[in-house]
């Protein structure tokens, strides 16, 4: 049984997930870079995926997405 004076992550203590801390620690370290390494960097962050719904237990046409993080 955990104690409750156990030490809480500071982005757990923020109100924050870890996948949000670590986008915003992984946008300042790109943000931080110097050129050329910044512009190939920010090329790499662009997500791209497929998302499909179903209807009567069969996947119905994937529309591709791509989504990018904000600044």
């Amino acid at each position: 049984m955990a104690s409750s004076t156990a030490a809480v992550p500071f982005w757990r203590a923020a109100g924050m997930t870890y996948i949000t801390y670590s986008n915003i620690c992984a946008n300042l370290v790109r943000n931080c870079l110097k050129e050329p390494h910044k512009t190939e960097a920010l090329t790499r962050e662009k997500v791209h995926f497929s998302l499909s719904k179903w209807a009567d237990g069969k996947p119905q046409k994937p529309t591709l997405r791509s989504d990018t993080p904000e600044d």
